[in-house]
């Protein structure tokens, strides 16, 4: 199962960093498309994507099936919500909005099978994402070890307590967007303030010192390649709902002859 694991692979080996691609529309046919485009892993988005719990469990093991990492944001801290990613087969889970010490610990609890955590057995579904398919025994054995838990820094809270959790989890995963916010310094029309940049920096900092892989949501393949050259571990190059439009405008802009201006992404 670990072999399975692209994305944690990818860590291990250290030699450049994960990127990936956001999946918000639902559809199988959708996951081929961006698992086709190269790379190296593929976030189901079930808390702002339009990703229902049977989209999820058909987009997931497509991703697996074309080499590349399933992983799924869940839309909330719920213990069900894991368990549901996880037995789809995703590689790994990702939970937005941690404010605490303790929920972090509640969500490892939830995403590991005892004596390490909570979670409960019993899914045929899960084994299907790994190659070879692995038996229960073998599944319920490795998966502890092979799956990866990860968490979004963007709130304040979580700020604040960032050098206490980053030993607890897998990966640290920046929203831009929410930290934003929650510190006083949304970002608008694409600007950053030096506070963001920051805060941002300040959780890298922490990952690098606890040995956790750190994560950033990106808006173009620019930024990403960016946060790439500051030492990001994980990285998103770009998501379908916004491509699909910036890619439609510009060909009806050459289209119709008319200068394009550029397409609005967040």
């Amino acid at each position: 199962m670990l072999k399975s694991n692209k994305l944690k692979q990818i860590f291990a080996e250290g030699k450049r960093p994960a990127m990936g691609l956001w999946q918000m529309i639902p559809g199988a046919n959708v996951s081929r498309i961006l698992a086709r485009a190269g790379a190296d892993w593929i976030m189901v988005d079930c808390e702002h994507g339009n990703v229902d719990d049977a989209a999820m469990h058909s987009s997931v093991p497509v991703i697996a099936e074309l080499g590349l990492s399933p992983i799924v944001r869940i839309p909330d801290l719920q213990p069900w919500m894991v368990k549901r990613a996880l037995d789809s087969g995703a590689h790994g889970i990702l939970a937005p909005l941690v404010r605490t010490i303790e929920e972090v610990e509640n969500l490892v609890a939830a995403a590991k099978f005892p004596p390490l955590g909570r979670r409960g057995f019993g899914s045929p579904i899960a084994m299907q994402s790994f190659h070879p398919i692995p038996t229960f025994t073998e599944y319920l054995q490795q998966a502890n070890e092979s799956l990866l838990t990860m968490v979004q820094i963007e709130t304040q809270e979580a700020l604040d307590l960032v050098e206490q959790i980053a030993p607890l989890v897998d990966v640290l995963f920046i929203g831009p967007f929410d930290l934003g916010n929650n510190i006083g310094h949304p970002i608008i029309d694409g600007k950053m303030d030096p506070e963001l940049d920051e805060a941002i920096a300040k959780v890298l900092r922490a990952g690098v010192a606890a040995g956790t892989k750190c994560g950033i949501f990106c808006t173009s393949g620019e930024q990403a390649k960016r946060y790439a050259d500051q030492g990001f571990h994980m990285i998103s190059a770009a998501t379908d709902f916004t491509a699909l439009g910036a890619v439609m405008e510009g060909a009806l802009a050459a289209a119709r002859g008319v200068q394009q201006e550029k397409a609005a992404t967040y």
